[in-house]
């Protein structure tokens, strides 16, 4: 049930629009001056609140302010005599939804309080929204307890608050994007944007015009100004990912934004001015590369300012157990499979195993194994062959035979085709596999 505060003066009038707010089904709350009513909205979760224009002890267009500052979705309406309405246009300026002259109030006020109350749960909404991506991306959420993991969350959290560049190092699936968009999440500009962009998804034309945007004609098909990266996220975070692999060409157009928060769009010969945090992250030895002529020492210098080196997955094996029980609660919530646990033999299993692919690796493991799965726990059948471990009752190592081994390929496959509803490269990510092994398998199999 939505709550509508009442604030005024005149007894009588709040006493009869509480009478025809309370049969349209609202809860009203009743003050009769500014100060009591603010008290009200200290303890109670109030939508809407209707206000006289004229106080005894302040003005409605100045509660209107105060009230919106401190408590944003609530929406106000005014209500004012005919002298008062250049007040309560201000009071619209300062933030309340909307005025009725009294008099009219007892036609107008119902529809006018639905409106404001959709808005407020619009509002609200959002608020929730908003609160959840920020706990998604968290430092909280960053999964281990591993000491060299702790380390890197603690330096990410001191940089966090500041607009220092930070370089993140670290093999592939480390977790680079997760510790970016959690500083970016505790900083400042935590309201703003934060863009990412793979520097080596892009060939160095398309880089430059993704980054910095055009001029309209600046070439052929650009019929209009556009936009790049960079000004999307004027007083945000850009995220630049794999910066090893930025053409040196750009890589000195990046020094210049990094120098002077000015960059030129392709095409224009007017510099754009901006404000933004750089977040950059490589898995190559970025010293090697300026060794090798690949990268410019400079620039080097400029994104380094901060480095946090992401420690790889077989360098904190003791946070192995914890990821994989939050990807099997992930996937098996996901695929509403009752599965509770994963073995012993499993884990041992996992913990052996290199993780050349790091975090992602594991994570893919998890979601395999949770769709191959029809049991409440995770066991070594559901592994990928390269981490199963057979053994035999006399201690020695089988090995499966042609037959078998292809009878449990086919099965596998026919199982993940199944969990993507047929989705062939769905199917083939998932299995690790080129989309044409795929369809060869598919057909030696003959699966459907």
């Amino acid at each position: 049930m939505n709550k509508v505060l009442i604030v005024d003066d005149e007894e009588k009038l709040r006493t009869l629009l509480s009478k025809i707010i309370t049969l349209d089904g609202f809860e009203v709350l009743q003050a009769g001056d500014a100060k009591s009513g603010l008290k009200k909205l200290e303890t109670a979760d109030v939508d809407v609140v209707i206000c006289d224009v004229k106080l005894p002890d302040c003005s409605g267009v100045e509660l209107s302010k105060t009230i919106k500052e401190k408590y944003p979705a609530i929406e106000i309406i005014l209500l004012t005599a005919y002298g008062n309405i250049r007040d309560s246009v201000q009071a619209i300026k300062n933030g309340a939804f909307d005025y009725i002259t009294k008099g009219d109030d007892n036609n107008k006020i119902i529809p006018l309080l639905y409106k404001a109350t959709e808005k407020v749960v619009l509002a609200k909404r959002v608020l929730q929204l908003e609160k959840q991506l920020g706990n998604k991306h968290s430092f909280d959420n960053i999964i281990g307890k591993s000491k060299i993991i702790k380390a890197a969350i603690d330096a990410a959290r001191k940089v966090s608050s500041t607009d220092a560049t930070v370089l993140l190092t670290g093999e592939t699936g480390t977790g680079k994007e997760v510790f970016a968009q959690a500083i970016h999440n505790n900083s400042n500009r935590s309201k703003q944007n934060f863009i990412a962009v793979n520097c080596s998804a892009f060939s160095k034309e398309l880089l430059e015009n993704e980054l910095f945007g055009h001029k309209e004609g600046a070439f052929t098909g650009a019929i209009k100004d556009t936009k790049g990266i960079f000004e999307e996220a004027n007083n945000g975070t850009v995220f630049l990912d794999e910066i090893g692999e930025m053409p040196l060409e750009l890589q000195a157009k990046l020094l210049r934004v990094l120098e002077t928060g000015e960059f030129l769009k392709v095409g224009d010969s007017k510099t754009t001015k901006i404000n933004v945090r750089i977040i950059a992250a490589t898995n190559r030895d970025l010293q090697k590369e300026i060794e090798g002529a690949n990268f410019r020492e400079d620039l080097f210098y400029r994104i380094a300012v901060f480095q946090i080196a992401l420690p790889a997955l077989r360098e904190r094996v003791i946070d192995i157990e914890e990821l994989a029980n939050y990807f099997l609660q992930f996937f098996a919530n996901k695929t509403n499979k009752k599965i509770a646990a994963v073995s012993k033999p499993y884990l041992e299993a996992l913990k052996q195993h290199s993780w050349k692919g790091n975090i992602r690796e594991l994570k893919n493991v998890i979601e395999r194994s949770v769709i191959l799965t029809d049991d409440t726990a995770l066991t070594n059948d559901s592994l990928p062959i390269e981490l199963q471990k057979f053994n035999s009752t006399d201690a020695k190592e089988k090995t499966l035979s042609a037959f078998d081994l292809a009878s449990a390929e086919k099965l596998h496959i026919q199982k993940v085709l199944n969990y993507t509803n047929g989705n062939k490269t769905k199917t083939a990510e998932l299995l690790n596999i080129a989309l044409t092994t795929l369809y060869r398998k598919i057909e030696d199999y003959q699966l459907s």
